[in-house]
């Protein structure tokens, strides 16, 4: 399992991997090992590119609440490692420049019960990304994040939101 503080560089793991042309299946086995709750809770990526990450929840009731369905906060959770691996494959030739990102707020809404294996299908703001790609002088950024969170049945059961700020290093003063 790869281990950071926090005063690593957040996404260093996938630096050797995410370059021009990012390496998207290793990038998202780094994925699968960086975040210890995430690999206790069993959430896996499944899916990575540049213009989207997919999670998934297993069906397990240790993840389920008391009325049998899947807990929130496993939604959650799937939610925010979609969108944070989202970051990752768009930002891929940026993402060893990264000093840490944060959810800053993040807002949920559920539509029906959410049972079985639960897919979170993660995107980042375009915008964001562009602004990251051409950086100039800028070092932090806010970044927008969704996912859809869907059943076995592809049936849409809930939406998480994130705004993210995240923190680059300064460039080297011979490339502003």
């Amino acid at each position: 399992m790869t281990q950071t503080t926090f005063f690593d560089r957040a996404f260093a793991a996938f630096a050797r991997f995410a370059t021009e042309n990012p390496d998207y299946d290793k990038l998202r086995e780094i994925a699968n090992e960086s975040v210890p709750f995430a690999v206790h809770a069993g959430v896996r990526t499944t899916e990575l590119d540049n213009d989207h990450a997919v999670t998934e929840i297993p069906a397990d009731p240790r993840l389920a609440n008391h009325v049998k369905t899947v807990h929130a906060a496993a939604l959650y959770l799937a939610a925010d490692v979609a969108c944070a691996v989202a970051f990752v494959g768009a930002a891929a030739p940026q993402i060893d420049q990264v000093e840490w990102m944060v959810v800053r707020d993040a807002r949920s809404a559920f539509f029906k019960p959410a049972i079985g294996r639960i897919r979170a299908v993660g995107t980042i703001d375009e915008r964001a990304i562009r602004a990251i790609l051409n950086r100039t002088d800028q070092r932090r950024f806010d970044v927008d994040g969704k996912a859809m969170l869907y059943d076995d049945n592809d049936v849409l059961v809930g939406k998480v939101s994130f705004d993210y700020v995240t923190q680059f290093a300064a460039l080297p003063a011979e490339s502003v």
